[in-house]
């Protein structure tokens, strides 16, 4: 739940694209989630603590991504911020929104190391390594869509204050900054 790329990416999408987008890209964060976890039971956890180059690899492939959706929120305020409507059709498809969720995640360095440094150091000794991974990565996939899913309400219970065009186009620039002070953060970790 502590603001990231994935809130960041939701927050964006529930603005720009609605709550069905929002959704959709919910859905697609939580299932690269389930990929990292998945693939640190399988051995990712050794990969990434043993390369430094695998690491740096995903590090700045996140880089690169956040600053090119930061640049997208910023190119969209040069269009005009009419009315927010949040019952209309999404202007993005369902497949691009899902997809914005899951690269998201996968580009997603904070993501990468809570699955293979965090979550087996709860597992019990006793208990399956793997089975562990998984079973806690579903938790935490859960408690992700949840909490979106409340992220997404708030914007959508918010539309009358901010349908106003000055309140949108503000929020946009808002989202675009935090996208890209998250981008340069995750740069110089």
């Amino acid at each position: 739940m502590v603001p990231g790329q994935g809130v960041a990416m939701v927050l964006r999408q529930s603005i720009m694209g609605g709550p069905t987008a929002a959704l959709l890209s919910s859905l697609g964060n939580c299932m690269g989630i389930l990929i990292w976890s998945i693939s640190s039971a399988i051995g990712l956890s050794a990969i990434f603590t043993e390369s430094e180059t695998a690491y740096s690899i995903l590090k700045w492939s996140g880089v690169v991504f956040l600053t090119f959706i930061s640049l997208q929120t910023f190119v969209s305020l040069r269009q005009e911020f009419g009315r927010f409507d949040l019952e209309s059709a999404v202007t993005t498809s369902s497949w691009g929104s899902f997809r914005l969720g899951l690269v998201t995640n996968l580009t997603n360095a904070k993501a990468a190391v809570y699955a293979v440094a965090f979550i087996p150091a709860f597992i019990p000794k006793d208990a399956s390594l793997g089975a562990g991974i998984i079973l806690l990565g579903a938790a935490w996939a859960t408690i992700s869509i949840l909490w979106n899913i409340g992220l997404i309400w708030t914007v959508k219970r918010s539309s009358i204050f901010i349908q106003r065009p000055k309140v949108r186009r503000s929020l946009t620039a808002i989202s675009a900054v935090g996208i890209l002070g998250i981008a340069i953060g995750l740069a110089f970790s």
